[in-house]
């Protein structure tokens, strides 16, 4: 029983990491479905949700009035969410400049917010970006070519995640991210991708179907409605956003516990998603979504299952395993003494720890009603400083 066991969530854990993206590359070269890109200037309304953003709603804004694509077809619309700090009071001076506000008195959410923002939107294309986040010049017009091939409903841009030197991240998170971003690329070549990138996605304004209070993953939600109903959710790697890497594993990992709490909510509210003749990317979504809420419990059967295996290879894994737990174990006890490098040899076995203690921490705030689809994005931005996204 225990053979059984280990050797279940060994293949478990190592198809979620490299299986997959190995089936994904098979895959492609057999079934690729190019998107008939053309550039064209459509109606765009920019929809941004926003609740405390003192800090940089100004930048946004600029950011904004910057952009490639003529200002007769682009509608700036940010959706408020009873902000306390000042954010109104700065955006007031940009309502005469083409920026149009819809502000709630009452704290409601961000999915919330965006049906505000929706109410409004004139575009036969809608864009939702964050505030933290700055969108390249071209980030638009490149969106909105996906929307020639009628197959597409959906277009997801690429966030890049910037390190040291305003360079992108190859380490820790920005690496984890690059290897997010291939998954996501080879799964629109084949259809589609099982959810876009918050800070910049686009759809077509005629598919949108409110959303219901307190949805945490807009992004997923959103774009698997309009794959089940028959359109494409794509990635366009052109469509660029950039923000900052996060160099706490402490503070990736608040927003990760954020995410998957979302996914089992997701799940629960659209049990379609995992029937396979319903969902067109099925295999796709269970791999990518489902195989990450799976592995923590798998890693948890391998360790419990290898104690009672101490011969040859599996004495070998077993005393791999203590080590790499008792590396974790280390640095976040050094992390809580207030040592904010630990090296990467530490760093890596305390932030794979983190990230697969998320999905059991998502699952009892699941379980408990807990609701964190009220998000403070400014609250994470300020856990974030002292980091190199």
């Amino acid at each position: 029983m225990a053979t059984i066991l280990f050797w279940t969530a060994f293949t478990c854990i190592v198809y979620v990491y490299v299986g997959y993206p190995l089936l994904l590359m098979l895959w492609r070269r057999v079934v690729r479905r190019p998107v008939d890109k053309r550039y064209q200037e459509v109606s765009v309304s920019l929809v941004i949700a926003m609740h405390n953003e003192r800090r940089n709603v100004q930048a946004k804004i600029q950011n904004c009035f910057e952009l490639d694509y003529p200002a007769d077809k682009l509608q700036i619309i940010v959706s408020l969410d009873a902000p306390t700090d000042g954010t109104d009071a700065l955006l007031r001076e940009y309502t005469g400049q083409g920026v149009e506000v819809v502000c709630c008195p009452v704290r409601r959410g961000k999915a919330e917010a965006l049906n505000s923002g929706l109410a409004v939107a004139r575009g036969e294309i809608v864009m939702f970006g964050d505030a933290g986040q700055r969108l390249e010049k071209s980030a638009v017009r490149e969106l909105v070519a996906n929307f020639a091939d009628e197959s597409v409903g959906a277009v997801s841009g690429a966030l890049v995640l910037l390190g040291a030197h305003a360079q992108e991240a190859a380490d820790g998170v920005g690496l984890y991210w690059r290897y997010e971003k291939k998954l996501r690329a080879m799964e629109s070549d084949i259809h589609s991708v099982p959810g876009a990138t918050g800070a910049i996605y686009a759809i077509r304004r005629s598919l949108f179907v409110p959303l219901p209070p307190g949805t945490i993953l807009d992004d997923v939600v959103v774009p698997m409605r309009i794959v089940l109903g028959g359109k494409r959710a794509i990635l366009d790697p052109a469509a660029r956003a950039y923000g900052v890497a996060i160099r706490s594993p402490g503070s990736e990992y608040e927003k990760k516990k954020r995410t998957l709490t979302g996914n089992y909510q997701l799940f629960a509210e659209m049990p379609e998603l995992l029937v396979p003749w319903r969902n067109p990317i099925f295999v796709q979504l269970v791999s990518h979504k489902v195989g990450r809420l799976v592995v923590p419990y798998c890693l948890a059967a391998l360790f419990i299952s290898n104690l009672f295996l101490l011969d040859g290879l599996y004495r070998t894994v077993g005393f791999l395993q203590v080590v790499w737990y008792m590396m974790a174990c280390f640095a976040w006890w050094a992390s809580h003494r207030g040592e904010s490098r630990l090296g990467k040899l530490m760093a890596i076995p305390y932030a794979f720890v983190l990230m697969n203690w998320a999905p059991v921490a998502g699952l009892y705030y699941f379980v408990r009603g807990r609701t964190l689809g009220i998000w403070n994005s400014a609250a994470v931005e300020r856990t974030q400083e002292g980091r190199i996204a």
